[in-house]
Parts: C-alpha cells; structure tokens; sequence
C-alpha cells in the first residue's frame, strides 16, 4: 500500500470520526433523542473521542456529553459511570480554551442534579482544575469553571466548603471584577451559592473582599447581573448582625432603594430580599432602614407588582413592624397598612395571603393605638374568614389566627370587633369579648351603643361553657347593664313577654 493510500485511509477514517460526532452533538441538542442516544451505546463511542488528536473532535465530544448529562440524573449517571469524569480533569490543564469550555459543561452538567453527582465530581478532583481555570486568560474559559463551581456549591455546605478549599472564593472576587458582564454575572452567582450555607461561608466570601465589589455593581445597567449581585449580598447579610452591618457599610442605601423601581421584576425581589434580610436581625438596623426611607420604597414597590415580587418586601414589613412600637408606627404612618390588605385580598397563592395576615400581626400587636390602625382597615372579617375557611392551607389558618390573636389583644376600638361577634369560633371569640369585657365598664357612651347597634344581644346569643373564660368575659359584660336589659336581650325572652301577655288578666 502506498504512502498516499495510508494517508486517504487515515483521512477517511478522520472523516467519519469527525462526522460521528458532529452528528451525535446535534443529536443531543434535543431532548427526546438523549435516551435512544444512552440506549444506543453512546458513552462508550464517545468516551475515547475525549482523547482523540483532533481537538475539535475531543471539544464536539465533550459537547456531545454535557448535552445528555445536562437533560436528567440517569444520563449524569451514566457519564460518572461510564469513568468519563478523570478524562475531563486530566485535560483540563493540558487542552485548548474549546476544549476547557466543553469539559467544563460537562462537570456542570453533571454536578447540578444532586449532591450526590456533584460529590462525584469533588471526588475525580474537578475541584483543583476548575479554581486553576479561573485564572485562564480567556474570559469564557473562567465563565465555565465558575459555572461549574456554582452549581456543585449550591448543593449543601460540605460542598460548599470544598469549593472554598480549592481556593476559588479569591479568584471568583477577582472574576467580578473583570469587564466581561457574562462572567461577572456568574461569578456573583457562585458566590452567592457558597455564602447561602452558613455564616462560616458567607464570612469566607466576606473576608476575600467581595462586598465592597458587589456594592459597586448595584448600580450596573445590566438587569441580570443586578440580580445577582443582590442575591449574593442577601445571602451573606441573612446570617448574622455583623454580617449584615458589613453589607450596610458598604454604603448600599440609599441606593438599593432604585431597584425597588426597577422594570426587572427579579432585580425588585432580590432588591427587597436583601433589605428585608437586613432588617430583621435588630431594631437598630430597621432603624437605619427607616431613617434611608426603606419602608416608603418597599411599600411602593408592593403596590406595583403582583405575585411572588411581593413577597420579601411583605415580610421586610413585618419583620421592621415587629421591633418596636416606633418602629410599627414607622409602618403604619408610611400607609403599609393598605398594600397589606391588598394583597391578602388580592393575591390567589395562601403563602402569599399568610405572609400578609402575619406582618399586619405584627403591625397590630404593640398597643390600641397600633391595633385600631389595622382594624379600621376592616382586615379583621377577612383574616377571620380565611381562618374558618377549609380550603386554607394549614399554614394559612396558622397564621390568620395569630395575627387576630396578636390584633384583637390589643384593639379597644369596638365598631371594629362588633361584626365579629357573628361568626367567630370559641377560640377567638374569647379575645372578642375579652376586649369588651375590659372598655365597657369604664365608658358609658360604649355601652350605649353596644345596645343600639345589637353587640348585647349577639353576647347573649353566646354559649360558653359554664366557668370557662369566655362566660367570665361574658358574665363582667352583663354586669355592665340593669338586669332587665340584658334578661331583655336574652334568647327566648320575647317567647316569656308573649306568654306573659297571654297568661295577664286585666283588671276590669
């Protein structure tokens, strides 16, 4: 055979290899044809073609892998088993930037779908290669790897903390401030992964400098990156005070408050997360929230969406209200009150609607004053339907009857807890006319109107089990008025008068 007959066979068989995997590469660019692809054997043809001498050969195979790895955990499964993943490792430090990118997905691929896979990942010793990747030149290169590292942190904190040991917190500090948008976005994302397990984490991210980088980036036009960026502050401020007063240091306020306005709904929810998320650890902290005009910001950002948005800037309500009495009234006199009705009336999903019920709880439970605001808001027949209601969820009912419990401990003003009277069941009944028990004694102009507008006769059409706290409640309300009163309210008195009038003779 001649030389030239060698290099056509050589060529050929180049050829078809080439044309193989281009073909599966396609192939599995659809999901309905990656299970006749693994039912096919294509693991095992394509396992060596990571090794071939053809670069683009080895990248479309890898592609052709992360591509079946990346649709479920059997295919991810399969690439683990089929011993693929310290062929990757092995050429990530040797190959071409194509081909770093390509095994790159592969580990991500892989590694996202359970912390079991991505422990299989940590374990061919991924790890080390791809913190060495965030220090290739090319920007895609870095991209990978930080996507990769990303999705095996995200998992749990041993995870976490592997990723943490390979050294890549620095270099992901280092990525963010790159002028590529694509990678800065990733790499705040991974870091964001690794701060959310605990505050050993997050402190990690804290110590390689990265606030003060994220800060700088809340302003960035690009919406996604926003995202990010607000995500990863509120992962590392949720933990502690001292990590949430280093997020607040890095002079965040008042310009977070723009994202609240934000045509990104995301870049709006990740924007009230973080303050909701500083918020809540001390009243000092709410304070410093208030005094930036924080609560007129997320009041109005909670006017302006509809659904999931929502829900941090609720709770961000809530957990100020739940303080202090000043900083409750801080809700109350910036019309929180409003929004919150509206959205438990509004909104269809029951954790949005108990998220609500609880921080108008919370609003209404300091003193009379704090209660009145929320029951002239005429919230209190809404919170008490949606209790008796059976198709609430559990949590719901859970919580509309701790926010009436916290409500009505505290609400003297009586026009408000009168229609309650009707239908609410012994358990806050009790709290109902306990709030009577205690005002009607001490004003006259009270009890008055307790018995033109019909509360007199509804206490007496009550029943209560003899010595339980709620005849006690009832027993004080009666002592309240002449004993001809109240027989006259009583049920079944007017059948008396009747039987009187027919029994009576007249004196002729």
């Amino acid at each position: 055979m001649s030389q030239r007959q060698v290099l056509q066979v050589f060529e050929q068989y180049q050829r078809a290899r080439t044309q193989f995997v281009q073909a599966v590469a396609e192939l599995s660019a659809r999901p309905h044809n990656a299970e006749s692809l693994r039912s096919a054997g294509v693991m095992s043809l394509l396992r060596p073609l990571l090794l071939d001498v053809v670069p683009t050969i080895q990248q479309t195979a890898a592609l052709a892998l992360g591509r079946l790895a990346n649709y479920n955990d059997d295919l991810a499964e399969a690439v683990v088993k089929g011993d693929i993943l310290p062929q990757l490792v092995c050429s990530l430090s040797e190959q071409n930037r194509f081909y770093k990118k390509a095994a790159a997905f592969v580990l991500r691929a892989v590694g996202k779908h359970s912390p079991q896979l991505a422990q299989a990942v940590v374990q061919c010793g991924a790890l080390e290669s791809l913190a060495i990747c965030l220090e290739d030149f090319d920007p895609g290169v870095k991209e990978a790897a930080a996507w990769a590292l990303g999705y095996i942190a995200r998992h749990n904190s041993e995870l976490s903390q592997a990723v943490v040991d390979a050294g890549a917190v620095p270099l992901l500090v280092l990525c963010i401030q790159e002028p590529e948008i694509a990678l800065k976005r990733i790499a705040a994302s991974t870091l964001s992964d690794i701060s959310k397990h605990s505050p050993e984490l997050a402190q990690t991210v804290v110590d390689a400098g990265a606030i003060a980088h994220l800060a700088q980036m809340i302003l960035n036009p690009d919406a996604k990156l926003k995202r990010q960026v607000l995500s990863a502050l509120s992962q590392i401020a949720k933990h502690s005070v001292d990590l949430a007063e280093l997020v607040v240091e890095a002079e965040i306020f008042p310009v977070v408050l723009t994202c609240l306005k934000d045509s990104d709904e995301y870049v709006k929810k990740n924007g009230a997360t973080l303050i909701r998320e500083i918020a809540k650890h001390t009243p000092e902290l709410s304070q410093f929230i208030v005094n930036a005009g924080g609560v007129a910001a997320v009041i109005d950002c909670i006017g302006s969406c509809r659904g999931t948005v929502r829900l941090p800037g609720i709770m961000m309500l809530g957990y100020v209200a739940a303080h202090s009495e000043n900083l409750s009234m801080a809700v109350i006199v910036s019309k929180g009150i409003p929004p919150l009705c509206t959205c438990l009336v509004e909104e269809q999903e029951d954790h949005l609607k108990a998220a609500a019920a609880w921080a108008l709880g919370q609003v209404g439970r300091h003193t009379p004053e704090h209660a009145r605001a929320v029951a002239v808001a005429n919230v209190l027949p809404t919170l008490l339907s949606m209790y008796m209601d059976t198709h609430s969820s559990e949590d719901l009912q859970l919580k509309t009857k701790r926010a009436l419990k916290n409500i009505l401990q505290k609400c003297t003003y009586l026009p408000a807890l009168e229609p309650l009277l009707q239908d609410a069941p012994p358990n806050i009944m009790k709290h109902i006319v306990g709030q009577f028990s205690k005002v009607l004694p001490h004003d006259s102009k009270a009890r008055r109107l307790f018995v033109t507008t019909g509360g007199l006769k509804k206490v007496q059409e009550i029943k209560a089990e003899p010595g339980s706290l709620l005849q006690e409640y009832i027993n004080t309300i009666n002592n309240c008025f002449p004993e001809e009163i109240v027989r006259y309210y009583s049920p079944g008195y007017s059948e008396i008068l009747l039987e009187r009038v027919e029994n009576y003779q007249p004196v002729l």
